[in-house]
Protein backbone atom coordinates (compact mmCIF):
# COMPACT_ATOMS: atom_id res chain seq x y z
CA UNK A 1 0.00 0.00 0.00
CA UNK A 2 1.22 3.50 -1.18
CA UNK A 3 0.61 5.80 2.07
CA UNK A 4 0.57 9.43 1.72
CA UNK A 5 0.96 12.47 4.50
CA UNK A 6 -0.60 11.92 7.60
CA UNK A 7 -1.80 8.13 6.70
CA UNK A 8 1.45 6.59 7.93
CA UNK A 9 1.97 8.89 10.71
CA UNK A 10 -1.66 8.99 11.73
CA UNK A 11 -1.42 5.06 11.59
CA UNK A 12 1.29 5.42 14.62
CA UNK A 13 -0.60 7.74 16.63
CA UNK A 14 -3.71 7.03 16.66
CA UNK A 15 -3.72 6.19 20.12
CA UNK A 16 -3.29 7.69 23.48
CA UNK A 17 -0.29 8.17 25.16
CA UNK A 18 -0.77 6.20 28.14
CA UNK A 19 -1.37 2.79 25.79
CA UNK A 20 -1.24 1.65 22.44
CA UNK A 21 -3.79 0.00 20.50
CA UNK A 22 -1.26 -1.95 18.23
CA UNK A 23 -0.61 -5.65 19.63
CA UNK A 24 3.42 -5.48 20.07
CA UNK A 25 3.18 -8.82 21.11
CA UNK A 26 2.28 -10.02 17.72
CA UNK A 27 5.35 -7.81 15.90
CA UNK A 28 8.31 -9.71 15.02
CA UNK A 29 11.75 -7.90 14.24
CA UNK A 30 12.77 -8.70 10.71
CA UNK A 31 17.17 -8.52 10.39
CA UNK A 32 18.33 -7.49 7.26
CA UNK A 33 22.23 -7.76 6.11
CA UNK A 34 23.49 -4.28 4.82
CA UNK A 35 27.05 -5.33 5.29
CA UNK A 36 29.38 -7.84 6.74
CA UNK A 37 29.52 -5.98 10.13
CA UNK A 38 26.15 -3.67 9.81
CA UNK A 39 22.34 -4.59 9.50
CA UNK A 40 18.72 -3.04 9.48
CA UNK A 41 16.05 -4.37 11.78
CA UNK A 42 12.35 -3.67 11.27
CA UNK A 43 10.14 -4.29 13.33
CA UNK A 44 7.66 -1.60 14.06
CA UNK A 45 7.86 2.39 13.53
CA UNK A 46 11.58 3.32 12.12
CA UNK A 47 14.17 0.98 10.97
CA UNK A 48 17.09 0.78 13.30
CA UNK A 49 20.47 0.29 11.75
CA UNK A 50 22.98 -1.77 13.88
CA UNK A 51 26.82 -1.73 13.66
CA UNK A 52 28.57 -4.96 15.47
CA UNK A 53 32.26 -5.12 15.91
CA UNK A 54 34.99 -5.30 18.48
CA UNK A 55 34.23 -1.98 20.21
CA UNK A 56 30.36 -2.77 20.56
CA UNK A 57 27.38 -2.57 18.94
CA UNK A 58 26.52 0.92 17.88
CA UNK A 59 22.56 1.86 17.06
CA UNK A 60 20.87 4.24 15.17
CA UNK A 61 17.17 4.53 16.12
CA UNK A 62 15.21 1.99 18.64
CA UNK A 63 11.32 2.21 17.83
CA UNK A 64 8.65 1.62 20.37
CA UNK A 65 9.64 0.84 24.12
CA UNK A 66 7.61 -2.42 24.37
CA UNK A 67 10.17 -3.42 21.64
CA UNK A 68 13.08 -3.41 23.20
CA UNK A 69 13.42 -6.89 24.70
CA UNK A 70 12.66 -8.37 20.89
CA UNK A 71 15.57 -5.83 19.59
CA UNK A 72 17.99 -6.68 22.11
CA UNK A 73 17.54 -10.77 21.62
CA UNK A 74 17.77 -9.60 17.31
CA UNK A 75 20.37 -8.22 18.43
CA UNK A 76 22.26 -10.96 20.16
CA UNK A 77 21.56 -13.10 17.56
CA UNK A 78 24.06 -11.36 15.72
CA UNK A 79 27.08 -10.48 18.33
CA UNK A 80 27.57 -11.05 22.25
CA UNK A 81 28.52 -7.09 22.66
CA UNK A 82 26.30 -4.95 24.07
CA UNK A 83 24.21 -1.88 23.14
CA UNK A 84 26.75 1.44 23.73
CA UNK A 85 25.27 3.85 21.35
CA UNK A 86 22.04 4.90 20.74
CA UNK A 87 22.07 7.10 17.56
CA UNK A 88 18.93 9.02 17.11
CA UNK A 89 18.05 10.29 13.71
CA UNK A 90 15.36 13.00 15.11
CA UNK A 91 12.83 13.01 18.00
CA UNK A 92 9.68 11.55 16.84
CA UNK A 93 8.87 8.47 19.56
CA UNK A 94 8.84 5.88 16.31
CA UNK A 95 12.22 6.33 16.30
CA UNK A 96 13.41 7.02 20.27
CA UNK A 97 10.93 5.08 22.51
CA UNK A 98 13.03 2.89 23.49
CA UNK A 99 15.96 5.67 24.36
CA UNK A 100 14.81 5.02 28.11
CA UNK A 101 15.06 1.50 28.08
CA UNK A 102 18.51 1.35 26.37
CA UNK A 103 19.84 4.27 28.64
CA UNK A 104 18.74 2.05 31.55
CA UNK A 105 20.54 -0.86 30.25
CA UNK A 106 24.38 1.63 29.71
CA UNK A 107 24.23 2.82 26.27
CA UNK A 108 24.64 6.49 25.48
CA UNK A 109 21.87 8.66 23.55
CA UNK A 110 23.43 10.43 20.74
CA UNK A 111 21.51 13.11 18.77
CA UNK A 112 21.00 16.68 17.19
CA UNK A 113 20.77 19.47 19.47
CA UNK A 114 17.46 20.09 18.48
CA UNK A 115 16.38 16.59 18.78
CA UNK A 116 17.37 16.60 22.22
CA UNK A 117 15.81 20.06 23.46
CA UNK A 118 12.49 18.58 21.19
CA UNK A 119 12.84 15.13 23.84
CA UNK A 120 13.58 16.73 26.87
CA UNK A 121 10.30 18.80 26.75
CA UNK A 122 6.76 18.81 25.39
CA UNK A 123 5.94 18.13 22.08
CA UNK A 124 3.06 18.31 19.46
CA UNK A 125 3.51 16.56 16.40
CA UNK A 126 1.68 18.49 13.30
CA UNK A 127 -0.80 16.43 11.33
CA UNK A 128 -2.18 14.04 14.25
CA UNK A 129 -1.65 16.37 16.46
CA UNK A 130 -0.20 13.30 18.73
CA UNK A 131 1.31 14.97 21.90
CA UNK A 132 5.01 13.71 23.05
CA UNK A 133 5.52 13.90 26.37
CA UNK A 134 9.58 14.73 27.57
CA UNK A 135 11.77 11.41 28.79
CA UNK A 136 12.80 10.69 31.58
CA UNK A 137 16.72 11.97 32.06
CA UNK A 138 18.07 8.32 31.46
CA UNK A 139 16.07 8.54 27.65
CA UNK A 140 17.78 11.76 26.75
CA UNK A 141 20.77 12.33 24.90
CA UNK A 142 23.89 12.59 26.47
CA UNK A 143 26.12 13.39 23.21
CA UNK A 144 24.83 16.02 21.08
CA UNK A 145 26.35 18.39 17.84
CA UNK A 146 24.76 21.17 15.91
CA UNK A 147 25.85 20.57 11.93
CA UNK A 148 28.90 17.53 12.23
CA UNK A 149 30.53 14.96 14.75
CA UNK A 150 32.77 12.06 13.76
CA UNK A 151 32.79 8.83 15.56
CA UNK A 152 35.82 6.15 14.91
CA UNK A 153 34.06 3.21 15.89
CA UNK A 154 33.81 -0.89 14.89
CA UNK A 155 36.40 -0.06 11.94
CA UNK A 156 34.00 2.61 10.38
CA UNK A 157 34.23 6.84 10.36
CA UNK A 158 30.97 7.72 11.22
CA UNK A 159 29.97 11.14 10.02
CA UNK A 160 26.73 12.32 12.04
CA UNK A 161 25.31 15.17 9.58
CA UNK A 162 22.95 17.93 10.09
CA UNK A 163 21.90 18.56 6.49
CA UNK A 164 19.41 21.52 7.79
CA UNK A 165 15.47 21.39 8.56
CA UNK A 166 13.76 18.86 6.47
CA UNK A 167 11.91 16.02 8.12
CA UNK A 168 12.04 18.26 11.40
CA UNK A 169 14.88 20.90 12.23
CA UNK A 170 16.94 18.04 14.09
CA UNK A 171 17.66 15.10 11.99
CA UNK A 172 20.58 13.43 11.69
CA UNK A 173 21.98 11.31 9.34
CA UNK A 174 24.75 8.57 10.03
CA UNK A 175 27.37 7.96 7.25
CA UNK A 176 29.31 4.62 8.05
CA UNK A 177 32.35 6.02 5.54
CA UNK A 178 34.22 2.61 5.47
CA UNK A 179 31.57 0.33 5.10
CA UNK A 180 29.40 3.06 2.62
CA UNK A 181 26.53 2.87 4.10
CA UNK A 182 24.15 5.70 5.78
CA UNK A 183 21.33 5.96 7.82
CA UNK A 184 18.73 9.10 6.64
CA UNK A 185 16.48 8.47 9.28
CA UNK A 186 12.96 10.15 7.63
CA UNK A 187 14.68 12.85 5.81
CA UNK A 188 14.60 10.10 3.30
CA UNK A 189 11.41 7.26 3.31
CA UNK A 190 10.23 4.36 0.75
CA UNK A 191 6.16 5.04 1.44
CA UNK A 192 5.05 8.12 -0.92
CA UNK A 193 4.61 11.62 -0.33
CA UNK A 194 7.01 12.07 3.03
CA UNK A 195 5.96 13.19 6.40
CA UNK A 196 7.53 16.30 7.57
CA UNK A 197 6.64 17.85 10.71
CA UNK A 198 6.60 21.43 9.86
CA UNK A 199 5.39 22.02 13.67
CA UNK A 200 8.28 21.14 15.07
CA UNK A 201 10.98 22.94 12.22
CA UNK A 202 10.30 20.65 9.49
CA UNK A 203 10.30 21.88 5.82
CA UNK A 204 9.79 20.84 2.16
CA UNK A 205 12.17 22.93 0.36
CA UNK A 206 14.47 21.95 3.26
CA UNK A 207 13.57 18.36 2.74
CA UNK A 208 14.79 19.16 -1.06
CA UNK A 209 18.30 20.58 -0.13
CA UNK A 210 18.84 17.79 2.58
CA UNK A 211 18.73 15.42 -0.38
CA UNK A 212 20.62 17.00 -3.13
CA UNK A 213 23.64 17.47 -0.88
CA UNK A 214 23.91 14.08 0.86
CA UNK A 215 23.02 12.49 -3.09
CA UNK A 216 26.83 14.52 -2.93
CA UNK A 217 28.46 13.15 -0.46
CA UNK A 218 27.71 9.26 -1.39
CA UNK A 219 28.33 7.06 -4.48
CA UNK A 220 26.22 4.69 -6.28
CA UNK A 221 27.54 2.16 -4.20
CA UNK A 222 26.20 3.30 -1.16
CA UNK A 223 23.73 1.23 0.84
CA UNK A 224 20.92 3.94 2.48
CA UNK A 225 18.99 2.60 5.37
CA UNK A 226 15.83 4.77 4.61
CA UNK A 227 13.87 5.85 8.08
CA UNK A 228 10.82 3.48 6.74
CA UNK A 229 10.81 1.04 3.74
CA UNK A 230 13.36 -1.07 2.19
CA UNK A 231 17.64 -0.85 1.79
CA UNK A 232 18.06 2.20 -0.98
CA UNK A 233 20.72 3.48 -3.35
CA UNK A 234 21.85 7.07 -4.29
CA UNK A 235 19.03 6.95 -7.61
CA UNK A 236 16.19 5.87 -5.31
CA UNK A 237 17.30 8.89 -3.41
CA UNK A 238 17.86 11.09 -6.39
CA UNK A 239 13.99 9.57 -7.74
CA UNK A 240 12.35 10.50 -3.94
CA UNK A 241 14.11 14.06 -4.54
CA UNK A 242 12.77 14.82 -8.15
CA UNK A 243 9.31 13.81 -6.92
CA UNK A 244 9.31 16.77 -4.79
CA UNK A 245 10.94 19.13 -6.75
CA UNK A 246 8.05 18.14 -9.56
CA UNK A 247 5.34 18.97 -7.36
CA UNK A 248 7.06 22.01 -6.24
CA UNK A 249 7.64 23.42 -9.56
CA UNK A 250 3.84 22.33 -10.22
CA UNK A 251 2.51 23.95 -6.94
CA UNK A 252 4.41 26.69 -7.77
CA UNK A 253 3.71 27.27 -11.02
CA UNK A 254 -0.19 27.51 -10.57
CA UNK A 255 0.61 30.16 -7.81
CA UNK A 256 1.92 32.18 -10.03
CA UNK A 257 -1.02 32.15 -12.47
CA UNK A 258 -3.20 33.48 -9.24
CA UNK A 259 -5.13 29.67 -8.40
CA UNK A 260 -6.13 29.19 -5.14
CA UNK A 261 -5.55 26.52 -3.33
CA UNK A 262 -8.65 25.06 -3.75
CA UNK A 263 -7.83 25.04 -7.58
CA UNK A 264 -4.61 24.15 -7.27
CA UNK A 265 -5.63 20.59 -5.61
CA UNK A 266 -8.26 20.54 -7.90
CA UNK A 267 -5.51 20.15 -10.70
CA UNK A 268 -3.53 17.34 -8.83
CA UNK A 269 -0.26 18.63 -9.13
CA UNK A 270 0.76 15.25 -6.90
CA UNK A 271 -0.01 12.99 -10.31
CA UNK A 272 1.66 10.42 -11.06
CA UNK A 273 3.27 10.12 -7.41
CA UNK A 274 0.43 10.01 -5.01
CA UNK A 275 -3.74 9.04 -5.91
CA UNK A 276 -5.85 12.26 -5.20
CA UNK A 277 -7.59 11.98 -1.56
CA UNK A 278 -7.82 13.58 1.79
CA UNK A 279 -3.97 12.75 2.95
CA UNK A 280 -2.64 13.52 -0.63
CA UNK A 281 -5.30 17.38 -0.42
CA UNK A 282 -3.20 17.70 3.25
CA UNK A 283 -0.14 17.55 2.21
CA UNK A 284 -0.56 19.66 -0.37
CA UNK A 285 -2.40 22.26 1.76
CA UNK A 286 0.34 22.04 4.37
CA UNK A 287 3.08 22.50 1.48
CA UNK A 288 1.54 25.62 -0.12
CA UNK A 289 1.64 27.15 3.26
CA UNK A 290 5.70 27.18 3.01
CA UNK A 291 5.83 27.66 -0.89
CA UNK A 292 3.33 30.27 -1.58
Amino acid sequence: MRFTFPTLFLLLAITPVTGWSQNFDQIQIRTFPVTDNMYMLQGSGGNIGVSIGDDGTFLVDDQFAPLTDKIVAAIASLTDKPVSFVANSHFHYDHTDGNENFGRQGALIVAHNNARMRMATHQVLSGSNRPQPPYQEVGLPKITFDESMQFHYNGNTIDLLHLGPAHTDGDAVYYFRDANVVHTGDMFVRYGLPYIDVGNGGSHDGMIDACWELAGLIDEETIIIPGHGQLSTRTDLLEYRAMLMTIRDRVKNLIAEGRTIDQIIASNPARGFAEPGPDTEEWLRVAHEQWK
